[in-house]
């Protein structure tokens, strides 16, 4: 064996890890945010779970990343720890099938149909229909798809690449020396954990031993060691991903390590009993990549097959070997609002943060709402509840932004790229509903210690307002929370409305400063509520716009706006039509109408009489002054 047989081996090695890492990626980017509904479907049924932790496993094509995930989600507070026992023990079910994909190495036969099942006989033309859909499609899924099946053809050319490199070794006395010391049990497992550990995928050091099977030198004695400590060796990547984390979080590495260490025991005490009390002859038999696959499928299903049992009792001994205390509790809450492990996997993170944007909307409306409600029961602690609620959107708005602008730019599918684009817009209108919730304290206290309270009239047209502030509320956070274009297309019209009735309310509002009905010091808290609400229904239709306009990958809210409203689109002019009779302010009250048209009537009757008054006293001047002029004439 030459040294070019030791670089086309690191090299095979090399493509290998390169393909599965590409494979991994884009797989995952394809499943995008729907990872994140798989894991939000996990229940108390250890089946269900152990079949969604294999399809998450199957779909990334790595148990170690999934682990990764878990780690992160719990670490934000996201998932509970004892609901990833049944997923980590399915994960370790779905790592096995690129066991089996690169057992069909093996397969030799003069059968051209056969024979094109084995993967470095299809591998070509699974890359030329790659690059053909990477060079050739416009669609990015198909491109992804094509990226895929070209990094399928770099690992399984990575895997031809090793197994013909090792051929030389058959015939190496020094080879055959040092696969004596694999024959030893302990020393077996000690070296699959650390090739495993170093390497930081199972599925390549198990690869690499079924191309060292191909020799034919490797022995079931020697392989099924090796096969067990590489599963052990495949937590090392989880474990690096704990570090910084708080101490529930460290539990799932734990947990996985205590799996597949109890596993190894037993399988190890079992394959002990069976070479060296027995003596079975099958351990001196020769191996296959197939049946390489066989013992590593067997291992896996069949540890899980004992411990599923005792998963909740693995789970509390995990629990009492890494204890978490309240405080650690407090930090982790405060301080873990999107783990940054979760950029891994950009369509699960950006599931995260929309979860995170719609508590985001949900925060917004309640303090606002809160708000309003201040004006007719002033509570000294509701304020200081919506003051936290502002301080926490605040909180969220500064982390959400932060982590999408560094989402943003991963690599992932034009969808989650949309709504990145939407939750960085969003985010905004919805702390700032939080600050108009804040200066509504202000004015209710103001009106509180000042012992001010609107008139009956203004108090009933506020109402109106309320209303319909609540229901475009509403209609925000729904249209937001489902992606449903078509309820986000309700709420610019009724923002119209809204725009309407606050012009009248601050109409009437003048009208009755004339009358005296109101005093000028309310006049300027009424104007600033007003305002506040007016300012409330423009931050709810930025995000509906947002919304439709995310549909059409466009951001272009301006345009939009005019071409709805100015447009003369039928169904805006409907609804808004419908909003307007819904909400109508009450009609001016006889009382209000005659007291108006009493001040006018009294100011001209007053006119009147002071020029009638006048004139009077003008006649009387002159008719003293003639009198006077007669008198004098007499005399």
């Amino acid at each position: 064996m030459s040294i070019y047989n030791l670089f086309a081996l690191v090299g095979g090695l090399a493509f290998f890890l390169f393909g599965m890492n590409v494979m991994s990626n884009y797989l995952e980017k394809m499943a995008g945010g729907r990872l994140e509904g798989i894991l939000k479907k996990l229940t108390a049924n250890p089946f269900e779970s152990l079949a969604l932790g294999a399809i998450i496993t199957i779909a990334i094509q790595s148990s170690s990343a999934l682990t990764v995930m878990l780690v992160g989600l719990v670490n934000s507070g996201i998932m509970e720890f004892a609901s990833t026992v049944n997923v980590i023990m399915g994960s370790d079910i779905g790592t096995t099938l690129t066991a089996w994909i690169l057992s069909l190495n093996g397969i030799s036969s003069d059968n051209i149909f056969v024979s094109m099942l084995k993967p470095q006989n299809f591998a070509p033309i699974v890359a030329i229909i790659g690059v053909i859909m990477i060079m050739g499609c416009k669609e990015q899924k198909k491109k992804d798809i094509g990226t895929i099946l070209c990094g399928f053809s770099v690992l399984m050319y990575g895997m031809t690449l090793m197994s013909d490199s090792v051929s030389p070794l058959a015939e190496m006395p020094q080879f055959q020396n040092i696969l004596i010391a694999f024959d030893n049990p302990i020393i077996g497992v000690l070296v699959g954990t650390a090739f495993t550990g170093v390497i930081q995928a199972s599925a390549a050091s198990i690869g690499v031993l079924q191309a060292l099977s191909l020799t034919g030198k490797i022995s079931f004695g020697m392989a099924i060691p090796i096969v067990m400590g590489a599963n052990i060796g495949t937590c090392v990547t989880a474990i690096l991903s704990s570090i910084g984390v708080s101490r529930k979080a460290k539990r799932v590495p734990a947990l996985h390590i205590l799996i597949k260490i109890l596993g190894t025991i037993i399988w190890l005490v079992l394959y002990i009993v069976l070479r060296y009390i027995l003596r079975l002859p099958i351990f001196n038999h020769v191996i296959n990549s197939f049946q390489i696959a066989v013992f590593h499928t067997i291992f896996n299903i069949g540890t899980i097959v004992i411990l599923l049992p005792f998963s909740q009792k693995l789970v509390r001994l995990v629990e009492r070997m890494v204890k978490v205390d309240e405080n650690d509790k407090t930090e982790m809450e405060k301080y873990t609002l999107l783990d940054e492990r979760l950029l891994l996997s950009p369509g699960l993170a950006v599931g995260q943060c929309r979860e995170k944007t719609i508590e985001m909307a949900k925060i917004a409306r309640e303090a606002f709402s809160s708000a309003l409600n201040m004006f007719e029961h002033f509570d000294k602690e509701e304020i200081e509840r919506i003051v936290k609620k502002e301080e926490e959107l605040d909180y969220l708005e500064d982390e959400l932004d932060t982590y999408l602008v560094r989402l943003s730019a991963k690599d992932m599918t034009e969808s989650d790229s949309d709504q990145i684009s939407e939750m960085l817009h969003c985010i905004n209108d919805f702390e700032r509903i939080g600050d108009h919730a804040i200066n509504m304290t202000k004015l209710a206290r103001q009106m509180h210690d000042q012992k001010l309270q609107f008139s009956t009239h203004a108090k009933s047209e506020l109402a109106v307002l309320t209303e319909a502030l609540n229901e475009i509320m509403t209609l925000t956070l729904e249209s937001f929370e489902k992606d449903d274009q078509q309820q986000a297309k309700l709420i610019e019209p009724l923002e119209e409305v809204i725009d309407d009735l606050t012009k009248e309310i601050k109409n009437r509002h003048i009208d009755r400063l004339k009358t005296g009905e109101c005093r000028v010091e309310l006049g300027i808290i009424l104007t600033d509520y007003i305002t506040n609400c007016e300012r409330v229904s423009d931050h709810c239709s930025n995000v509906g716009v947002c919304i439709i306009q995310t549909k059409n990958s466009s951001f272009e809210t301006h345009g939009y706006l005019n071409e709805v409203k100015y447009g003369g689109e039928s169904e805006f002019v409907d609804e808004f039509d419908s909003y307007q009779g819904k909400y109508r302010l009450p009609a001016v009250e006889a009382v209000g109408k005659k007291k108006l048209k009493k001040a006018k009537d009294k100011g001209g009757k007053e006119a009147k009489e002071s020029r009638e008054t006048k004139s009077s006293k003008d006649k009387d001047s002159k008719a003293k002054a003639k009198t006077g002029k007669g008198k004098a004439q007499k005399a």
